[in-house]
């Protein structure tokens, strides 16, 4: 059974007799929307499916969580235009659109537009709420209000799921509501009282503003995340939603928004499924909200076809990663999904393999399974000329026509352009003489041979095929020793391929050469002829210019480089203690879902520190290595550890956070200057 249609099935086996079963997904337009938030809309759209299937009405509601606060600037904005700092604390709603002068088209819009036009290529159909409207309309009044009135108990919760101890008047001044200043429009307000009725509050704000805020009349608000994540579950009646593995961790959003939907709201909170992130592999790093690696739908449409990462999605247990590919582990995912597919078509599939390709099909839109890694392999040849691809296909025998690879030619294109430009075949201008100066009397031979028998021409597919295999077995002294006739054959084949590619692999070689024209490569076989001056004149390297051309159109997104900061004096420098230290153990922290605590060797005695890299590395990456640790800085409880310094680390949305290592010849205790 799909793992999909478990998950319906628990959904009715609750509720039997819903009329209608909503499935929840959604996203902060915060940026671009890349793939990994699409595993959100993907699990969500697989239940519904399901639910369809099993004779239920159902629908996929997304909200567009548009009203949260604009966090900081993505380094595609900041490298557009300059000054979105002064936005920061605004609601994205309320944000103007960095990429566009139409006053009406703010950044939410943009963002959001960029997401739903590539939505459309997979034929989703979701029901789309928008956040600012919900709340700036008052439809959530009663409940801001009920919220309110328990917030008591809201507080109560949260500390449940949490480490830190509770200061001293924390409760009391508590509330789970934030207000957008109507004056510098960012929520950094504090209110500082509310009446007995929860319905007047004064506040003020960083700003200097101060006001009255009525909450049945004011809907300048925003109920706290986990607080508004139950609240929305209750009003839409939400049967199901998933969330990344982070939320999903216990005492995670999930745990405590739960308890709040039931305690607080009096509604069940909806079956919840976690994911794993989502890796890019031809780059490096995990894609995720924090993550430079912003990969969006619409990006991967450039070299995956629809069906294909709906494919990825299906075949895949949400809690297991997977890998979208930018190198050639992309033609390994292509023939998969192809050889599924066909064995769908011709009914030999397996019953799982049937449910997994039902989940990818896209309305309207017909699967050509024309080899993408042939499609990429000879069409660089020929420059993806259609006549000539046609050409090609028919002379190797799988006459297909345009409208069967039209689809794919475009992916494959893109990707050997932009993605994976040494995987292009281009055939050198002139003779590798450089190469061929290197070869031995016999491997010289066998080219000859090669050119000699290909000149005369008269042969067909398998004739080529067959003398490429003889005619290293013509030099040899044992053709019946198997090993030393593929050894032969093999370094024939490489010899080729870097006369004609000088690369020492390509294309299946009888393929290559019969498919192509003999008068663009015959020449290259051919060194009964002294260099020509053009020759002399040219290097291999300039011949390349497919290579040289190429730059990757895919960026990983860099944080902006912050200003120095302000100059501190020699004497306030030498007050740091810097040292090195060995890490002896790495644990784990009860209810710490991204802390480790640290026992080190500083060369005096054992220290423990907490760092924040759970999600960054494993124990055995950490036990053994020699780090940087400010030694002097004041201790300080994290998730109920006393931590008695901090580590060295680079944090970056192009890679995350990493710790700085040093060199293991360097002492224990020895002192950074």
């Amino acid at each position: 059974m799909h793992w999909a249609e478990e998950i319906a099935n628990r959904i009715i086996q609750r509720n039997p007799n819903k009329k209608e079963y909503v499935c929840a997904a959604g996203i902060s337009p915060s940026g671009s929307i890349h793939i990994g938030n699409f595993r959100d809309v993907a699990t969500s759209y697989f239940v519904v499916k399901a639910l369809i299937k099993a004779g239920k009405k159902a629908k996929l509601l997304f909200s567009w969580d548009e009203y949260d606060r604009f966090r900081k600037v993505p380094a595609n904005v900041f490298n557009h235009v300059s000054g979105f700092e002064k936005y920061i604390g605004y609601p994205y709603v309320d944000v103007p659109s960095p990429f566009s002068d139409d006053v009406n088209e703010t950044y939410a819009i943009y963002f959001e537009k960029e997401f739903m036009d590539a939505i459309e290529n997979f034929g989703i159909d979701m029901e789309y709420r928008y956040q600012a409207d919900m709340y700036r309309s008052g439809k959530y009044i009663d409940y801001i209000l009920l919220a309110l009135s328990k917030r008591a108990e809201i507080f109560d919760i949260l500390d449940s799921h949490r480490t830190q101890d509770v200061t001293e008047g924390e409760k009391e001044n508590y509330y789970p509501v934030a207000i957008y200043c109507p004056e510098c429009k960012r929520d950094t307000t504090q209110i500082t009282s509310l009446t007995e009725d929860c319905k007047i509050a004064e506040y003020t704000c960083k700003c200097g503003h101060q006001g009255t805020f009525d909450f049945t009349r004011d809907y300048n608000c925003k109920l706290a995340w986990k607080i508004d994540w139950p609240m929305r579950w209750a009003y839409e009646t939400v049967d199901f939603e998933p969330g990344g593995k982070d939320h999903a961790s216990p005492n995670g959003s999930y745990d405590t928004s739960k308890d709040i939907s039931k305690i607080v709201f009096g509604y069940e909170a909806p079956i919840f499924q976690g994911y794993e992130f989502i890796g890019i592999k031809g780059t490096t790093g995990k894609m995720s909200g924090s993550s430079g690696l912003n990969l969006t739908p619409g990006a991967l449409l450039q070299i995956y076809q629809p069906e294909i990462i709906m494919w990825l999605y299906s075949k895949t247990d949400p809690l297991k990663a997977f890998n979208f590919c930018l190198d050639d582990g992309i033609l390994r995912q292509y023939y998969e999904f192809d050889r599924m597919y066909e064995s769908c078509k011709n009914m030999s599939a397996s019953e799982i393999d049937r449910s997994i390709m039902f989940y990818t099909e896209v309305k309207g839109h017909e699967i050509k399974t024309v080899p993408m890694s042939l499609i990429v392999q000879l069409g660089s040849i020929v420059d993806f000329n259609v006549p000539m691809m046609e050409l090609v296909f028919e002379k190797i025998g799988t006459p297909y026509r345009y409208d069967d690879f039209k689809d794919r030619l475009d992916r494959a294109k893109y990707w050997i352009k932009f993605c994976s430009p040494e995987n292009a075949n281009h055939l050198l201008r002139y003779r590798n003489w450089d190469y061929y100066n290197e070869l031995g009397e016999q491997e010289s031979k066998e080219i000859s041979d090669l050119h000699n028998f290909i000149k005369s021409g008269g042969y067909d597919l398998d004739g080529l095929q067959t003398e490429l295999y003889d005619i290293p077995k013509r030099y040899i002294s044992d053709a019946n020793d198997k090993n030393e006739l593929k050894s032969a054959q093999a370094r024939f084949f490489k010899n080729v391929y870097r006369l004609l590619i000088d690369k020492d692999q390509g294309p299946r070689l009888y393929l290559f050469l019969y498919a192509i024209d003999t008068s663009r490569y015959l020449n290259l076989l051919d060194f009964s002829t002294p260099k020509t001056q053009e020759e002399i004149n040219i290097s291999i390297p300039e011949q390349n210019e497919a290579a040289e051309d190429s730059k990757p159109a895919i960026d990983v997104n860099v944080d902006p480089v912050q200003p120095v900061k302000p100059v501190i004096s020699f004497e306030e420098f030498e007050k740091i203690d810097l040292r090195v230290c060995l890490i002896k153990k790495c644990g784990e922290i009860k209810n710490s879902n991204n802390c480790y605590k640290l026992t080190l060797d500083d060369g005096i005695k054992e220290r423990t520190i907490v760092s924040s890299i759970k999600n960054e590395y494993k124990p055995d990456e950490l036990i053994g290595r020699k780090i940087i640790v400010l030694a002097n800085l004041e201790r300080k409880r994290f998730s109920g550890v006393e931590s008695e310094g901090m580590l060295l680390a680079g944090t970056n949305s192009a890679c995350g956070c990493k710790v700085i290592f040093v060199d293991d010849c360097i002492p224990v205790g020895t002192c950074i200057r």
